[in-house]
């Protein structure tokens, strides 16, 4: 079944979000290894595709898991997470109805 993970950053992220983003984007890299990311990105700040020092307010993941206890474990485990990037970090089963 597929997950949303829907993570909203602390203030000023920008810094850690940067150090971090290596190992999180090597995660990501993984789940599309595997056939089951559908999607992945940031929020930017503001209304741009490129914010700069503007940075982030949060990411949106999309992908598939075992089960809701799967998805939240891979939740728990982002560097960003670690890194004190996301002040929140909230997991829902998502359905897919586009595109088919």
């Amino acid at each position: 079944m597929l997950y949303a993970v829907i993570s909203e950053d602390v203030n000023d992220s920008l810094a850690r979000r940067l150090a971090a983003r290596p190992a999180h984007l090597l995660r990501l890299q993984e789940l599309q290894d595997q056939g089951r990311l559908i999607l992945a990105g940031p929020h930017p700040a503001i209304d741009t595709e490129n914010p700069a020092d503007a940075g982030f307010t949060g990411s949106l993941v999309v992908a598939e898991f075992a089960n809701l206890s799967e998805a939240r474990k891979w939740a728990d485990a982002d560097p960003y997470l670690a890194a004190g990037v996301y002040a929140r970090v909230t997991v829902k089963p998502f359905k897919q109805v586009f595109p088919q």
